[in-house]
């Protein structure tokens, strides 16, 4: 069984997350869970029937705000309309992969999903508006920094329903970190030897 911990990365679109998310599973000989996670829990919603596109359209979905507004996570296990089950359906999945050991979740609220766990560290990325407009043109197929901020405010919109939180507030992960200055596999180095110190790890 690995010492590191189970490892969340929630992260900006256009700052190279998913990338950076695979060079630290590769380096830490971690799996990586991703988009498995929507499937085993529309299977479990017995939602098999949807395509992929259809159930990430569902994660973008909430109610909209109104004067009585109550946060999601108050309601306890209330499951309600299909993207409230779906949240509640990956939380679940989730917990359940990190009970068997060390892993690498990508997105999904992960953070807040095992946020009473204890071998657990989350980490933030994001990246400058330059940055992520060239990323933007060369890996996302020619998205303007303005579709990828619109992603952004659909993922922050989501997280901040469900789990009553700030999306990409400092407070709620162990580190966040600009991915603007340096290469991924720099930075996921760098990020190796914090989380080994932290948890008091020997490399």
């Amino acid at each position: 069984m690995s010492d590191y911990p189970v490892i969340t990365i929630s992260r900006q679109y256009g700052a190279g997350g998913r990338e950076l998310a695979g060079i630290l599973a590769e380096k830490l000989g971690l799996k990586l869970y991703d988009r498995q996670i929507v499937h085993i829990a529309a299977a479990k919603l017995g939602l098999d029937d949807l395509s992929e596109e259809e159930l990430l359209e569902m994660e973008n979905k909430v109610k909209p705000l109104s004067l009585s507004f109550i946060p999601f996570h108050s309601f306890g296990t209330h499951m309600g309309e299909s993207s409230q089950g779906m949240f509640m359906s990956e939380s679940a999945a989730i917990r359940k992969i990190a009970k068997d050991g060390p892993c690498i979740f990508l997105g999904r609220s992960a953070d807040y999903a095992l946020r009473k766990y204890d071998n657990v560290f989350s980490i933030f990325v994001c990246a400058d508006d330059a940055y992520r407009e060239a990323r933007g043109k060369t890996v996302y197929d020619g998205k303007s920094l303005k579709e990828l901020d619109r992603e952004d405010a659909k993922r922050a919109r989501y997280y901040n329903y469900y789990t009553g939180r700030t999306w990409g507030e400092g407070k709620n992960y162990d580190i966040v970190v600009n991915t603007s200055h340096d290469s991924l596999e720099a930075i996921a180095d760098g990020l190796i030897a914090y989380i080994c110190k932290v948890k008091g790890i020997q490399q």
